[in-house]
């Protein structure tokens, strides 16, 4: 008789793992292995930030992308980094204030932000966004993004 293999416990806890290691490893500079990574954002626990803002997020060795929920009045404060951010809205609409304008982003349209341009934005609608950063936002990576959290 053949010998069974073990079954892993949980193959969403085991990509949540690889994921969480990718992410370590960004955050800490050190080259990650580049890898096939197929995620279902139902394996990524929701981060809660505060009551009206929540979010998931995938790390590749050059990228990262953000699901993020955020409920109708959610403020995003101002705030700028270096890393380049597409913004593509999938339901509600954003209200940005960026480069001396207001820009109201709708489900099926996107934004591209460069780096270290000062933005702020507002959820007009309870909204589901995708944001792609590049290179992967390290202040995400170690929660070190306190602008997020206990904001309304």
């Amino acid at each position: 008789m053949a010998k069974k293999k073990p079954r892993p416990k949980s193959k969403s806890k085991a990509r949540t793992a690889k994921t969480q290691s990718r992410a370590r490893s960004a955050h800490a500079g050190q080259p990650a292995h580049a890898a096939l990574q197929y995620i279902s954002w139902s394996a990524i626990p929701l981060e809660d930030l505060n009551p009206l803002l929540q979010r998931q997020f995938v790390v590749g060795q050059e990228i990262m992308l953000a699901r993020v929920l955020l409920k109708k009045g959610c403020i995003v404060p101002e705030h700028n980094h270096h890393n380049e951010q597409l913004t593509y809205i999938l339901e509600g609409a954003l209200k940005f204030w960026i480069d001396g304008k207001e820009i109201v982003v709708n489900a099926g349209e996107t934004l591209c932000i460069p780096s270290n341009m000062p933005h702020k934005a507002e959820a007009l609608a309870d909204t589901v966004d995708l944001d792609v950063f590049c290179p992967p936002r390290a202040d995400w990576i170690n929660r070190t993004d306190q602008y997020l959290r206990a904001q309304k």
